[in-house]
């Protein structure tokens, strides 16, 4: 069965990967950015394997987005994955159901912070295109021309998401009913010990483990910011996109330390507020 860490697209969830690694190996072993490899992302070339021709004809994929699931679990085992693409069908095909999920954590931060990290992460010139990205019903995720010429040489890439937009994903996942829980960015910043020892908790419940307060404050300081940064400083990100000039993008690029207030024009600002003002006010942004 799965556990999904579903986010739009810079939201949290690569932090909340290493920090759910952190609790179940960070007692064991000298961790880094690699170890995420543990929680890859769905939809995901390895997990298509021959059951479709073309792995960027998006419509195969949402086709055996069940199939593949089906065969993934088809072991027992638990997994989790993480993934940005929305809850629902597309096309009339589901992207799971009860059958394959066991559980999902959903991360979702401020739509202002969000698309000051959607400019850098993506190369966007400004934050008109940004935003129009956040906007965007139909956007989509996939690689770059760039990048697949490096990713077809391994064979190993993620595959393109259907992402909608920041309040259709919100929207999306708030339908899964099934062992949910919702954790606010800006909560992780404000209060960590708190929330990560909400996701503890529910981690542990859902595969049967308890984790120690000792385990809980061991995950939350190696999986810091702070020490993420450096990691991805000293060694690189595999998952980093590349800009216009085939250099990488940081991918830890600003954390905690985005704050809209201080980067934002009014005008995105006020954009952004007008556009998700229900959805805002019901996560207590605005």
């Amino acid at each position: 069965m799965i556990i999904w860490l579903a986010s739009y697209p810079k939201s949290g969830n690569t932090w909340i990967r290493f920090y759910i690694i952190s609790l179940l190996m960070g007692k064991k072993t000298d961790l880094n950015l690699n170890h995420l490899r543990a929680i890859m992302n769905y939809p995901h070339s390895s997990q298509f394997k021959d059951l479709i021709s073309n792995l960027f004809d998006f419509d195969e994929i949402a086709k055996n987005w069940i199939t593949s699931q089906r065969k993934i679990n088809s072991n027992g085992n638990l997994r989790f994955f993480k993934t940005h693409n929305m809850l629902g069908k597309f096309k009339g095909n589901l992207f799971t159901n009860s059958e394959n999920t066991l559980g999902s954590i959903y991360i979702v931060r401020d739509p202002r912070n969000v698309v000051t990290s959607i400019k850098n992460h993506y190369s966007l010139s400004n934050y008109e295109d940004a935003t129009k990205f956040i906007f965007n019903e139909n956007q989509m995720i996939m690689l770059s021309d760039r990048q697949k010429d490096l990713y077809l040489k391994r064979q190993k890439f993620p595959l393109a998401q259907f992402i909608g937009s920041w309040k259709s994903h919100y929207l999306s996942w708030k339908n899964m009913r099934k062992n949910y829980l919702l954790v606010r960015y800006e909560d992780l910043v404000e209060n960590p010990k708190n929330e990560f020892t909400k996701i503890a908790n529910f981690v542990g419940n859902l595969i049967k483990l308890k984790f120690t307060e000792d385990q809980i404050n061991t995950a939350i300081n190696l999986s810091s910011f702070d020490k993420l940064e450096k990691m991805e400083k000293d060694n690189g990100f595999t998952e980093s996109t590349i800009n216009r000039d085939g250099k990488r993008n940081k991918f830890f690029f600003l954390g905690p330390k985005n704050d809209w207030k201080k980067i934002l024009d009014n005008q995105t600002s006020n954009d952004i507020e007008r556009k998700f003002e229900n959805e805002m006010k019901e996560l207590k942004y605005l």
